[in-house]
């Protein structure tokens, strides 16, 4: 059989770079949708009230993670509550979602640890920026929808992770005592563990006790009352009762600074790069998964829309560097309270910005005197509902894949980095989709009569009488790299007398290049051999794979299997007319 291979029709310079220029523009949204709109408050007139006492809930409980997250990420009390305002106000305005409340987050904060430990404090503002720049590149480039691609197990596992990794880096503030050395958070905690004065542990361990009892009680009695704010209260009160010898917050500015530009150098850019990368990445997806915890409690209003998300939330990180903020992400617990307590627009989440503020600018003095380990132990009650038993028995009942994956990128979170762990249950989650998909896939060897598009085929005579040198074979689920290899070996192995095969692919889901390049093999393992090839039942975009792939011309691709026959008898004519032609 002589061989078919046909060549692509070549392109000109000036249609190489049409066709370039149209498959970029597929993938970037119009500018149009990324802008606020009067849709966006389209629900204000009827839900204003709701938004207020909606946006003063979340105010409220966003005030001790905002000043929480700013004392761990090592940069400072005053540096989250200015991310909470301006990161907060710039999200809710720019980005996809009407319930997103947006700041400083645990998350967040574990990425920031070991980039402040390289980098200094003072490239914190600079980092944010270029991370925004980046997530503003993703959502003009269609990347926003990537989020529902990622499986359950990563999620879970990542979020399980992230809470064991908050609880390890409050042990400072529970102690009292200096971060132990270390470049892992298990190591560091445990350096932190072996230098603590525990004597002067105490007064801190008792403050935390007192906030991780009161948040769990009232749990039980007191549903819908702002703990986390109730809890600090009642910790600060008793510390300065008592004459408690432990770190307060200290002096807070009463209004935010004025914007600026940090100062960039080509060597800080380059240093900062791959960072600003790991913080923008777990800014789009800690965003886009919070959204969508948001549009499942809250069906009624209209859903975020991705790519837009991701730009505001760019535009908020920017905006946060230029006010010597954190980098800024979507916050699920703000958000979930949001919706709770009524927020249905975004002047739900503005508002919280704004009673943030007010606090900012009329309790600094208040505020300064908050005992550190009470923001610790609020965080740690933060980690241990991270750590969410509930969620994590199904999945890790489900298959044992989902298990594997979950406990990989678990253990990677806490042992290595939040980026690195979601590349590797995402990697862990696709190779065990690649075997289930696989496992599902076969190769059928089919005698006539078979079943065909227009029913059950009636063999001529003639091809009756050729039945046993005719060989159907067919495909089911998929032909692609995960088990291209078993398809090759099946077809090639055909028993001598054969001197035509028929490959029905009807059933066929799944072809990519991989695929392809096997049944390119076993055109040109058949051709060695004299035996002709027909492919049946592949779509036309199959078809079109396989033209600029396999070899074969365009007639040896039909959609009928009785015209499969009609070219498998000719094939065999041919061979009985010229016996010796092709044989191996």
């Amino acid at each position: 059989m002589p061989d078919y291979r046909i060549e692509p029709p070549r392109q000109t310079r000036g249609e190489q770079f049409a066709s370039a220029w149209d498959a970029v523009s597929e993938h970037l949204i119009s500018l149009k949708g990324l802008w606020p709109t009067p849709a966006d408050y389209a629900q204000l007139p009827h839900t204003w009230r709701r938004d207020l006492m909606a946006g003063l809930t979340v105010g409220i409980v966003a005030l001790p993670l905002a000043l929480g997250f700013g004392v761990a990420s090592g940069v400072g009390a005053t540096a989250g509550l200015v991310t909470a305002i301006v990161a907060g106000i710039v999200a809710a305005v720019f980005g996809g979602s009407h319930l997103q409340v947006s700041g400083p987050t645990g998350a967040m904060t574990v990425v920031l640890l070991p980039v402040i430990a390289a980098y200094g404090v003072e490239n914190v503002p600079t980092l944010a920026i270029l991370a925004g720049i980046m997530v503003i590149l993703m959502g003009m480039t269609s990347l926003g929808r990537t989020v529902d691609l990622i499986p359950l197990p990563v999620v879970e596992g990542f979020t399980a992770g992230i809470g064991v990794i908050i609880f390890l880096q409050q042990l400072p503030l529970v102690l009292g005592s200096e971060k132990g050395e270390g470049e892992s958070s298990l190591v560091s905690a445990w350096n932190t563990i072996a230098g603590t004065d525990w004597a002067a542990a105490i007064a801190p361990l008792a403050i935390v006790a007192l906030v991780v009892v009161l948040h769990l009680v009232g749990e039980r009695v007191a549903r819908g009352v702002p703990l986390s704010l109730v809890a600090i209260i009642v910790a600060t009160v008793v510390a300065e009762l008592m004459s408690l010898d432990v770190a307060r917050i200290g002096a807070l500015p009463t209004s935010l600074p004025a914007p600026s530009l940090p100062s960039f150098d080509w060597r800080t850019i380059q240093g900062l790069a791959a960072p600003a990368l790991a913080v923008a990445a777990l800014a789009a997806l800690e965003s886009l998964l919070s959204a969508r915890v948001a549009d499942g409690m809250v069906p009624e209003v209209t859903r975020t829309k991705p790519d837009r998300e991701l730009v505001g939330q760019g535009l908020a990180n920017v905006a946060s560097g230029l006010f010597g903020g954190l980098p800024a992400t979507g916050a699920i617990a703000r958000t979930a309270v949001n919706a709770r307590t009524g927020g249905r627009t975004r002047l739900a989440v503005v508002f919280h910005a704004v009673v943030l503020l007010g606090v900012m600018a009329f309790a600094s003095p208040v505020v300064a005197r908050i005992p550190m380990a009470a923001l610790g132990g609020v965080l740690v009650m933060t980690a241990l509902r991270m750590v969410d038993i509930k969620a994590l028995r199904p999945v890790m009942a489900a298959t044992r894949a989902d298990r594997n994956t979950l406990l990989l990128t678990f253990a990677a979170t806490v042992v290595l980095d939040l980026v690195m762990a979601v590349l590797l249950g995402f990697a862990m989650a696709a190779v065990m989709s690649l075997r289930h998909m696989a496992s599902y896939s076969a190769v059928f060897r089919q005698h006539l009569p078979a079943d065909t598009r227009e029913g059950w085929i009636d063999l001529l005579p003639e091809q009756e009488s050729m039945r046993h040198r005719i060989a159907i074979y067919r495909v089911d689920g998929a032909l692609f790299y995960g088990d291209a290899r078993s398809f090759v070996e099946e077809v090639e192995a055909v028993e001598a007398g054969v001197d035509a095969v028929i490959v029905r692919c009807h059933r066929m889901n799944v072809f990519d290049a991989s695929g392809a390049e096997a049944l390119a093999d076993v055109a040109r393992a058949l051709a060695r051999r004299g035996v002709g090839l027909v492919v049946q039942g592949m779509t036309p975009s199959q078809v079109q794979t396989a033209l600029l792939m396999v070899g074969l011309p365009a007639d040896r691709y039909v959609r009928e299997l009785s015209r499969a026959l009609d070219i498998a008898v000719g094939d065999v004519r041919a061979r009985d007319a010229d016996p010796a032609g092709g044989r191996a």
